[in-house]
């Protein structure tokens, strides 16, 4: 009887042994991101501006570490899964382990673009604060410099932490166009660019830099306006890209916990991997296209 019970639960112990190894290992990796990510910002903020990628958030080495060791962990559970099912073939368990092996590899890399993208996109939105800050500031009788830094003083978030790097390298003797200019080259915004632009020109030929940014601020607000009707306009296509990819997941889920004996064919046997196989090429395509389709670009 020993022998029948490891025979048949063993392998399930070695590999809840491995899942719980590895999930002690990514806690304590955790725990080191945490605290190099907050030595980065510190060095960041003490050293000056750093490019908008994914090494503002997490070194190389460390966000490496991070996509083995989930991909490692989601494969180790993907298995368990399919071995807890009773599924022992051989040309299905190494497949599904080098497909979840695969996107826990890409999961970290994912998350950590996006967060670049969100921390682009609230720079993105704080333009038009800055350029009615300035505008503000001139028509009170300040300087650019001065109307830059009272405004830097109350602003936060990603535009504060770039408004200093640009003051710092102000004081440090580089031109205030030339400072805005680099804070560019580290968050590309087109509406940045028309500011810079509007400001160097009017720096080097004269007039009323108020009044240029007041027209600026307008043709901003504009564009902003603009830009959120399209996003509200396409909403509707991006949910449906998102409802129409997920429900056959979903069906698959709920037929499978109804009915189990109906649904175990298909993933007991080669066929019924290649129909699900199939089925997630063809939703993951269908999805790429709609979400292409409502992507408009301006």
């Amino acid at each position: 009887m020993n022998s029948s019970f490891l025979s048949k639960y063993g392998i399930y112990l070695l590999v809840f042994a491995a899942v719980f190894l590895l999930i002690f290992l990514s806690v304590g990796l955790v725990q080191q991101v945490g605290m190099e990510h907050f030595d980065h910002k510190v060095k960041d903020r003490n050293l000056g501006g750093h490019r908008n990628d994914i090494g503002y958030f997490v070194s190389p080495q460390v966000l490496l570490q991070i996509q083995f060791s989930i991909g490692i962990l989601l494969m180790a559970v993907i298995v368990s899964i399919l071995l807890f099912c009773k599924v022992y073939m051989f040309y299905v368990l190494v497949p599904v382990s080098l497909i979840a092996l695969g996107i826990g590899y890409a999961a970290p890399l994912l998350y950590y673009s996006r967060k670049v993208k969100k921390r682009a996109l609230d720079f993105e939105g704080s333009i038009l604060d800055l350029s009615m800050g300035l505008t503000s500031g001139l028509r009170a009788g300040q300087a650019l410099p001065q109307a830059l830094e009272v405004f830097a003083r109350r602003s936060e978030g990603t535009l504060k932490e770039e408004l200093d790097v640009v003051l710092k390298e102000y004081r440090l003797g580089v031109e205030l166009p030339d400072a805005l200019q680099r804070m560019y080259d580290r968050l590309p915004c087109e509406d940045l660019q028309l500011l810079i632009i509007s400001i160097r020109l009017t720096l080097q030929s004269g007039g009323s830099l108020a009044d240029v940014l007041q027209r600026i601020t307008q043709t901003i607000r504009g564009r902003i306006e603009f830009q959120q009707k399209l996003k509200a306009l396409t909403a509707q296509g991006r949910f449906e890209a998102l409802a129409m990819s997920l429900a056959p997941l979903l069906a698959f889920v709920l037929l499978f916990v109804i009915n189990n004996d109906l649904m175990l064919p298909m993933v007991k046997t080669l066929i019924g991997w290649c129909a699900i196989g199939v089925m997630l090429t063809l939703e993951t395509i269908g999805y790429f296209v709609i979400r292409a389709i409502v992507d408009v670009k301006v």
